[in-house]
């Protein structure tokens, strides 16, 4: 274990590195801990220590990291001591294997992240629908809805069915004056929702009699023991139905420019291939 004054000095010496352009001048390595021929140093604790860091903290911070380090060297000794050769040759490929998927991932993504162009074409969506139509094929039920789910109380329940009903200008505004009062409410009836997604919303229509009231154009009203739930159903499709455009357009979109991304890498790998032998970079000894 190291002493108090050991540390409080390895301290001193870090901040002083950290007070001090570190980073653009070459200085000689001084370890501050070994484990048999491994050795930690001072440089190695620098970033340890945040600026305004009281000295009580920094002596647990410190000693707390090289009890750590010193802990995994002896473990890692024992492992090179006691483990076969053929189990530490396995872990030192993977090790390897692990570094250079990382290097190579890691310029890959910054080629494509350089390079990709992620404009997709509003004809591009619909040839790749048309295109794949028996892929969007529907696995649930869509509606197209607005709801308003009001307190069993309320003395505003046909009030707000007809707005509800209507959704002209001044009706939309009239539900949206009054949004506070509701329990819950949603409005947006240009954009399809799964069926599924609402039953949070209104539980009611987990009861299969009350999910089939839901067919387009249907208002519908249903109570509980403590609330109304006022629906107005714009839309519906079935499942098996094709999937509108609109609704799977987030799909399409990741497809495509997967796509792309994958072409990229292609052409990259191709190309550095190409160059490398051009350059006499890369030869295969016959």
């Amino acid at each position: 274990m190291l002493k108090t004054r050991s540390v409080l000095t390895i301290i001193l010496a870090c901040l002083t590195l950290y007070s001090c352009d570190f980073f653009t001048k070459e200085l000689p390595s001084e370890p501050v801990a070994r484990v048999n021929d491994s050795y930690l140093f001072k440089e190695d604790l620098v970033n340890l220590i945040q600026p305004n860091t009281s000295p009580e903290d920094s002596l647990l911070i410190v000693t707390n990291y090289i009890n750590r380090w010193a802990t995994q060297q002896l473990l890692i000794d024992q492992a090179r001591i006691n483990l076969p050769e053929s189990q530490l040759a396995t872990y030192d490929q993977l090790v390897q294997d692990y570094k250079e998927d990382l290097y190579t991932k890691g310029y890959k993504n910054a080629v494509v992240a350089k390079q990709l162009d992620s404009t997709i074409a509003p004809s591009v969506y619909q040839q790749y629908y048309e295109k794949n139509r028996e892929s969007f094929r529907l696995k649930e039920r869509l509606l197209k809805l607005r709801y308003v789910n009001l307190p069993i109380s309320s003395n505003a329940t046909e009030e707000v069915a007809k707005n509800l009903r209507d959704f002209d200008t001044d009706a939309k505004a009239a539900l949206e004056a009054k949004a506070f009062q509701f329990k819950g409410y949603y409005l947006n009836d240009s954009t399809w929702v799964r069926q599924d997604a609402l039953l949070t919303e209104i539980p009611l229509i987990s009861d299969k009699s009350n999910a089939e009231k839901l067919k387009k154009s249907n208002f519908v009203r249903l109570q509980d023991s403590i609330g109304v739930y006022l629906i107005q159903v714009q839309d519906a499709l079935e499942k098996g139905d094709d999937a509108p455009l609109e609704y799977v357009r987030p799909t399409i979109q990741q497809i495509i420019l997967n796509k792309r991304k994958l072409d990229l890498i292609k052409k990259l790998e191709a190309d550095i291939t190409k160059d490398a032998i051009k350059n006499n970079d890369f030869e295969i000894y016959q």
